[in-house]
């Protein structure tokens, strides 16, 4: 197993400056040579120092993270004797990349069902065994409410992520269990499924907004509720909004980055709801040949 994660958690100690000793296997030509305790001890060095974020960001941009690879580092984490929560997470989410991986990609949500997840994971969870755990109900539950939201917003006052992520800590060691983890897969996938289409839907908005205030001359927002600027520029809440798109597709549970998205939507809406009144600055610059306008609630 270590020469196939070898490449993958030197990579990651490269990529995130991990601060552990030389790689054992560097020293040793002949892998059949290496010492099995050295090379796992190495291994649990980065683990503790990789967050699950840093790793979900590395294998959704890195041509490294393969089949084979994510195989791998799931057994290398199942087989843990003893597995911490962010052992728990690091397992939630490759189960979530695996599938993805494997899945096809024009799946439709309908065909994501327990006994669908489940054949798709056995490589790695063993035979399927489709039947949903009696205390698992709840996961349900959170689906229907997360797939009746239209707007970010709707997602985040929900509590669905919130709710996901406490009966995950609260399993234990039941979340281990092979159909528990099927479950636990197609649970985060279809949430996943449900924010990037949100989020898509809400930065559209954004835009689209954006494009009609700057049609109606308006070329500045109070985005102060969303932590910028009271007279921030359109031009450059697009460019943000462009960046937003490629930073939620690595972390797309963030807190901050997120709220920030839902406010600054709320602003744009606020924006072209109630019409626009120029901010003293925008005033004060309005009889200038080349002036900007803006605006405050």
């Amino acid at each position: 197993m270590f020469p196939t994660l070898h490449p993958i958690y030197q990579a990651l100690v490269c990529e995130f400056v991990v601060e552990v000793p030389d790689c054992p296997f560097e020293a040793h030509s002949d892998p059949d040579t290496l010492n099995e305790a050295q090379a796992e001890g190495w291994l649990k060095q980065v683990d503790d120092q990789i967050q699950v974020h840093q790793l979900r960001q590395f294998l959704q941009t890195s041509p490294l993270a393969n089949e084979p690879v994510l195989r791998q580092l799931l057994a290398h984490h199942l087989h843990k004797p003893v597995k911490s929560s962010a052992d728990r997470d690091k397992v939630d989410f490759l189960l979530v990349q695996y599938f993805s991986f494997c899945a096809p990609s024009r799946l439709e949500d309908s065909d994501v069902d327990l006994e669908y997840v489940a054949q798709v994971l056995e490589p790695v969870l063993g035979p399927p065994q489709a039947k949903l755990p009696d205390w698992l109900t709840p996961l349900e539950t959170l689906l229907q409410s997360a797939t009746r939201c239209r707007r970010l917003s709707d997602l985040l006052h929900s509590g669905t992520l919130e709710q996901g992520r406490k009966i995950k800590s609260q399993a234990g060691d039941r979340f281990y269990d092979p159909a528990a983890m099927a479950a636990f897969a197609r649970f985060s996938f279809m949430i996943r499924r449900v924010f990037f289409r949100l989020m898509h839907g809400d930065l559209n908005a954004i835009q689209d907004g954006l494009r009609e205030l700057e049609r109606r001359g308006i070329h500045t927002l109070d985005c102060r509720r969303a932590q910028f600027s009271a007279e921030e520029p359109t031009s450059r809440l697009r460019m943000i909004c462009q960046s937003w798109k490629v930073m939620f597709h690595a972390e797309y549970s963030s807190g901050q980055p997120l709220r920030m998205l839902v406010d600054l939507r709320a602003a744009v809406d606020d924006a072209l709801q109630n019409g626009a009144k120029k901010t003293p600055l925008a005033a004060r610059a309005a009889a200038a040949p080349d002036s900007s306008r803006g605006f405050k609630k």
